[in-house]
């Protein structure tokens, strides 16, 4: 039987939990990754590792966090934005994750804010399905 998006959301929470040393409370649907749960880009790998682990599946990490690829592409990126180029393939290889800010003002000092608990949730019900 298919996992509901609630079950995966506190698997999910569960994960970082135990991935980060955080409080049950700390870990929401619209929680930031790096600035609202402190993690660190190390600690992505743990966390792709305990997914794969609890949800039994396989997740390549740029496929979960392809920010480095695009941030990496000189077409990409310019004058510390994303370009209209960038955007489309972040949205091409991000699209578990919610765009609709992010596109105002595509700073790349903001792209750590798109890794959501709920963008991994999206993630993982893809997966899973």
């Amino acid at each position: 039987m298919a996992m509901s998006r609630d079950e995966i959301f506190e698997e999910i929470k569960e994960v970082l939990i135990d991935a980060l040393g955080l409080d049950d409370d700390e870990v929401t649907a619209e929680a930031t990754l790096m600035g609202d749960l402190g993690a660190e880009s190390i600690d992505f790998l743990d966390i792709i590792f305990r997914l794969e682990k609890a949800f039994d599946i396989k997740v390549p990490r740029e496929e979960l966090f392809p920010a480095e690829a695009v941030l990496n592409n000189p077409d990409f990126v310019s004058g510390g934005k994303l370009t209209e180029k960038g955007l489309a393939e972040l949205k091409d290889k991000m699209p578990h994750t919610d765009l609709t800010e992010f596109e105002k003002d595509p700073d790349v000092n903001n792209i750590a804010d798109l890794f959501t608990v709920n963008a991994i949730v999206n993630f993982v019900e893809t997966k899973v399905a």
